[in-house]
């Protein structure tokens, strides 16, 4: 039976001891006084204090050769990140199976290794479709079809006691990378429009001109999934502009145009990507395309703290992502864009840094660096059932950090929800 866990870091040989011998354990952070799994989360260069301790023990130990084996077979990727200490809202043994059945689909059309000391000599990455349809690109990523892997893998069954419904959840303190709560955060999942964040980091670290006029082509439809655009074919916007709606209201067809317009278009784009990624230590993760239509956009949800980190780093992507609403004007038609968060938008939260994302089989997704009581907190939720659900997860995790923060006083404003707050208002009398 899958039962999902918490282990906080033994701060005895008795505690150690309990917790080798298989007991399940779920301890909150206040009886812990501060949080003390230390898992740094974050890669160098992305402004996370702090050094990594050194790994401890856990029970997947014994699977650590049949790792290193792979990684000897896979040259120039380098040693993976490595985490001091398991906190898990997951058994063992269903991280092994998600693994394992995720492994024949982890083969996506561009991938790119980690450059080694020597200049590259490697072979140039051969697409499957042409140049002028790259959205075709790794349209077979996932044999399984376009069933929600995290359904078909048994990720989303409610046992934890959060009862979280996003199959993969993740909690981080974004100032010491430590991890509050993990729930199967190391499974690789396709992650949807999360996949425009990178987009977003790429363009701006280029230094591209954001007033450059762009204009959308038939190359920017979705010819993948068929999805629509209110960008018709010969709209012509500022790059600034199809960077502020790729962000804020994950438009497609801006976030392709982004990469077409790129210096050696979406091919060098991807591989853009995929080189960025393993610079920010993000190992679990290939880019197959610039927008997440493409289910080769697979990761984890540590490897996706450490894009939010790195993203949260870029002003521009920062104040572009959060932005509750705007106005694009075309000719004479003006379109307004909402933000694709409905936590931004109800205003309840304090966000700093967001990223929404769905497609059948990632189900619903979210990356976002938030303040919670002056504390600020990355969430990353994947294999939601639902924007209200997704929603629901991430109030979830803010209401478990406030409880164990507070709960020997009285609990700050931005403890209580607004639904809380108007509950509260109908018990008062008169």
């Amino acid at each position: 039976m899958n039962r999902n866990r918490l282990l906080g870091v033994p701060s005895s040989g008795l505690a150690a001891a309990l917790l080798l011998a298989g007991s399940v354990l779920w301890v909150p952070v206040h009886a812990q006084g501060s949080f003390a799994a230390k898992q740094r989360v974050a890669a160098p260069g992305v402004g996370v204090q702090g050094v990594r301790p050194e790994p401890v023990a856990s029970a997947r130990a014994e699977r650590a050769p049949e790792r290193q084996a792979q990684q000897a077979q896979t040259p120039g990727l380098g040693a993976p990140q490595s985490f001091a200490a398991k906190v898990q809202v997951a058994s063992d043994a269903q991280l092994e199976r998600a693994r394992q059945a995720t492994l024949p689909q982890r083969q996506v059309t561009v991938v790119v290794r980690a450059p080694s000391a020597a200049p590259p000599q490697a072979q140039p990455v051969q697409p499957v479709a042409q140049p002028v349809q790259p959205l075709v690109m790794a349209a077979q990523a996932n044999p399984g079809g376009r069933q929600m892997e995290a359904e078909r893998l048994g990720l989303r069954i409610p046992d934890n006691p959060l009862e979280l419904d996003s199959g993969v959840a993740l909690l981080v303190d974004a100032n010491t990378g430590e991890i509050l709560l993990g729930k199967n955060d190391t499974v690789v999942l396709p992650i949807a429009s999360i996949t425009k964040l990178m987009t977003a980091i790429l363009v701006v670290d280029a230094g591209l001109n954001l007033d450059q006029v762009i204009t959308i082509t038939q190359a920017d439809v979705d010819r993948l999934r068929g999805s629509s655009s209110r960008l018709p074919v010969g709209a012509q916007l500022t790059r600034g502009q199809a960077l502020h709606l790729a962000l804020m209201s994950s438009e497609n067809r801006a976030a392709h145009a982004l990469a077409r317009t790129f210096p050696g278009g979406v091919p060098q784009f991807v591989r853009q990507m995929n080189l960025k990624a393993i610079e920010l230590g993000m190992h679990d993760t290939r880019f197959a395309d610039p927008t997440g239509l493409s289910g080769g956009n697979r990761s984890s949800a540590r490897d996706l703290a450490m894009l939010t980190a790195a993203g949260s780093h870029r002003p521009l992507v920062r104040e572009l992502s959060v932005s509750p609403q705007y106005q694009l004007a075309l000719g004479q038609r003006v379109l307004t864009y909402r933000n694709s968060n409905m936590l931004v938008r109800d205003g309840d939260w304090e966000i700093n840094l967001q990223k929404t994302g769905f497609i059948r089989e990632a189900g619903r997704t979210l990356v976002m660096q938030a303040d919670v009581s002056g504390r600020s907190l990355i969430v990353v939720l994947l294999g939601a059932s639902g924007s209200q659900a997704r929603a629901a997860d991430a109030e979830r995790l803010r209401r478990w950090v406030l409880r164990s923060l507070f709960s020997a006083g009285p609990r700050p404003t931005d403890a209580v929800s607004a639904g809380e707050r108007s509950r509260e208002a109908l018990r008062q009398p008169g």
